[in-house]
């Protein structure tokens, strides 16, 4: 060992001496090479030999190292003559370089040197976080379902929690022709008192604060997402509420059940909604539109007649979705699917606006200040009438009949 210590220290000591020749020597060919615009074969020779003696005492000096101890790490990560022989570095693969080679057989001033080096080979034993991977801008969020009640309906507003309202629930009318100085006939009209509350809609989000000061897009999306769940529970309510407890009382719940007046031969999609337009009439209140699900809407749609012509659409058309002279409004609301609701929106129902949807951010809720989180509230409040259940029709599709029957 003292021998191997000794060899070691006198092989250092001339590893230094030849890098402080080399260096210097290497800067006066760079400096010939600017001038002369070449170098000449003297001194080539020179750098070459000097460059040939450092390696090997560098290559000697890690091996003595090696010896004692200095570099076991290293020694064991050496592969066995087994194993497959590990990819070059970056630097060994620039040392091994042909282009390398050649620029140093051929020195010359102000030359840029390209050494191509495998895109696989510079991702090897990069720690995670030196190369940045490319971010997209913004968030992509989910596709939504669309929302349309709100803009079928008339609207309103309220300022008491319950909206008392009076329906005339009917009229005899005892008025005919009497011969002079006799009793007149009384006619008579019925109402009803109606007591409506106004209904809350909310919903909250927890987050961490930090989160959202870093990262203000994604406070904006929580409002986007929150303002948007809040609306399609608001239209299922306004849709489908069975009126108990703090729900609303929907509209198909209440609306007439579709009852067509007549038979139609070979009865279809088609001709459904125009009974049902008919049903609405003969109850006083004409239909402003039709709401059916998309399956329903492609599928009368594409309907043919017996040559293959499409009865309804044009391919090549522009027209938007209008059947009877009513606009459709097609969703993708599962209670739609295979059914129809037919009706005088604007006339038969109302929707008030108590509390308009608005979003809160607290930090005072249970832990929330301790732990540096945020509670975010997403909420409204809203009353809903159907002032006319009659002036709505819900029902099924007629179901075309079976082939050869």
């Amino acid at each position: 060992m003292p021998d191997t210590a000794e060899l070691l220290k006198n092989v250092s000591a001339e590893l230094a001496k030849a890098s402080s020749e080399f260096s210097q020597k290497a800067e006066a060919a760079l400096t010939e090479a600017k001038k002369a615009g070449t170098l000449s074969a003297e001194t080539k020779a020179a750098v070459d030999e000097l460059a040939t003696k450092h390696n090997s005492l560098m290559e000697a000096e890690k091996q003595l190292k090696a010896k004692l101890g200095e570099l076991e790490q290293e020694f064991a990560r050496l592969p066995s003559l087994s194993a497959p022989q590990p990819r070059d570095s970056l630097g060994g693969t620039v040392i091994k370089s042909e282009a390398l080679k050649s620029f140093a057989a051929s020195i010359e001033g102000n030359k840029r040197l390209s050494i191509p080096v495998s895109a696989a080979l510079l991702s090897g034993d990069v720690p995670a976080g030196v190369v940045e991977p490319q971010r997209l801008p913004g968030i992509d969020s989910l596709p939504k379902q669309r929302l349309f009640i709100r803009d079928l309906i008339a609207s309103g507003r309220t300022t008491s929690p319950a909206i008392f309202w009076v329906q005339q629930t009917g009229f005899t009318n005892a008025g005919k022709a009497t011969a002079e100085g006799t009793a007149k006939a009384y006619s008579a009209i019925q109402f009803a008192a109606k007591l409506t509350g106004v209904s809350t809609i909310a919903h909250m989000f927890k987050s961490s604060k930090q989160i959202l000061d870093d990262f203000a897009q994604l406070a904006s999306t929580i409002d986007v997402e929150m303002l948007y769940g809040l609306k399609y529970v608001e239209e299922q309510e306004i849709l489908f509420g069975d009126g108990t407890g703090v729900h609303m009382h929907g509209i198909v719940p209440q609306a007439s059940v579709f009852a067509p007046a007549f038979d139609v031969e070979d009865q279809s999609g088609i001709d459904d909604l125009r009974l049902a337009m008919l049903q609405c009439q003969l109850a006083r209140l004409p239909s402003s539109g039709h709401v059916l699900h998309f399956m329903d809407w492609a599928k009368i749609e594409l309907t043919k007649d017996s040559l293959g012509r499409y009865i309804l659409a044009n391919p090549l058309g522009l027209a938007g979705p209008v059947l009877w002279g009513l606009p459709v409004v097609a969703t993708e609301a599962v209670g739609f699917e295979g059914k129809f609701l037919t009706g005088a929106f604007q006339t038969g129902a109302q929707l008030f606006d108590r509390e308009d949807a608005n979003v809160v951010i607290s930090t005072e809720n249970a832990d929330d200040f301790e732990k540096n989180m945020i509670s975010i509230r997403c909420e409204e409040r809203a009353a809903l009438i159907v002032k006319r259940p009659e002036a709505f029709v819900y029902g099924p599709f007629t179901a075309p009949a079976p082939a050869g029957g």
